[in-house]
């Protein structure tokens, strides 16, 4: 009842805005209202265009001052990460000089051909010329680019496999990961979503019968041995979902009913990454904050926030749901000796089934 009476003192206002608007239109009408623009319209309108000109630079530069840290692009913790980072910083710094020059004609332009009184203004309905050159720059510019993203892309995509690399494979479903290791064989059983029996503990719906499926060791935390490459093969079991891990420069969407791959070699542990001073500024500049924002919960007896410790993260960057923001799972980089002590902890898929 609340609610329709809202929606009926939300249409009697409009009604009465819309009123009050016709009311004024009709008062105004006797008054002299033209629509041609005079030459004090013009002049203040040029630089009116001037003044935002000079609002788009300033602003630029306080930005580049105060928040504009280089390098831009940092932390990247895989093999092909670089090369992903410069790209993009190539492809900002094209933006960014396109962008300051094309400003500034189109505003200047405007400041200095406004509408004046018996000027004419001069134009021409064709120039080959000109054309030539804003057709032909863009093409070899974007073409660059194009066949550098490509080149980049091939690169990356295409994993070696006689480097022998470490296969796992991403498993999403809403709203959390799951990550399945070949085991010894370095090969993957067959599995598909019809086969998932929970009572059995074949949560990912693993071929019981099929013998590259017995060693596999399914997990919820992602271990990789640093300097290894690493091939992923991802599935969704119901919606799409994306499989984005930010600091190896990794991201592949996860597809019901397919398998999509994606590699790399993480080239940075954990450790290592924690004990970078960007890293650490960060994390003492967020548990600042989380010390002020725990002031207040300790004053009524609950418990301070804890505190944060950098950690590599696996994410979902698709909306996959109302609990999207809660699905990710921490990455572990560690040296090979490490995951050898890790991977021996960890059960065997023939020996997590319950009978």
């Amino acid at each position: 009842m609340t609610a329709l009476l809202t929606i009926i003192v939300l249409v009697f206002i409009l009604v009465a805005i819309w009123q009050m608007v016709k009311i004024f239109d009709l008062a105004q009408a006797k008054n002299e209202n033209s629509q041609v623009a005079s030459d004090k319209d013009n002049t203040m309108n040029g630089y009116l265009m001037m003044g935002f000109l000079a609002f788009i630079y300033i602003i630029t530069i306080v930005c580049f001052v105060k928040w504009g840290d280089l390098p831009l692009l940092s932390n990247s913790a895989s093999a092909h990460g670089p090369t992903i980072d410069n790209l993009m910083v190539i492809s900002m710094i094209i933006i960014f000089i396109v962008q300051t020059i094309t400003q500034f004609l189109l505003h200047y332009f405007a400041f200095k051909y406004k509408g004046e009184k018996g000027k004419k203004a001069l134009f021409f309905a064709d120039n080959n010329k000109l054309e030539a050159i804003w057709t032909i720059i863009p093409v070899i510019v974007l073409a660059g680019l194009i066949i550098y993203g490509l080149s980049t892309w091939i690169n990356i995509m295409g994993v070696d496999e006689s480097d022998d690399p470490l296969v796992v494979e991403l498993y999403a479903q809403q709203f959390n990961w799951k990550a399945r290791y070949a085991g010894a064989d370095n090969s993957l059983g067959k599995a598909n979503v019809r086969l998932i029996d929970i009572d059995r503990a074949n949560i990912l719906g693993l071929d019981e019968a099929d013998p590259n499926a017995q060693d596999d060791i399914i997990t919820t935390e992602l271990h990789l041995p640093v300097g290894k490459p690493v091939l992923f093969k991802m599935r969704s079991q119901d919606v799409l979902h994306s499989a984005y891990m930010p600091h190896f420069r990794a991201q592949m969407n996860c597809v019901p009913g397919m398998i999509t791959q994606f590699g790399f070699t993480p080239t940075v542990t954990t450790a290592q990454m924690r004990e970078t001073p960007q890293m650490q500024e960060k994390v003492n500049r967020i548990n600042k904050i989380r010390v002020k924002n725990s002031e207040p919960l300790v004053a009524k007896g609950e418990e301070a926030l804890e505190r944060y410790e950098f950690d590599y993260l696996l994410l979902c960057n698709k909306i996959c749901g109302k609990s999207h923001y809660n699905m990710q799972m921490k990455i572990v980089v560690e040296t090979q000796e490490e995951y050898d002590a890790w991977i021996k902890e960890q059960k065997e898929f023939k020996n997590s089934l319950i009978n």
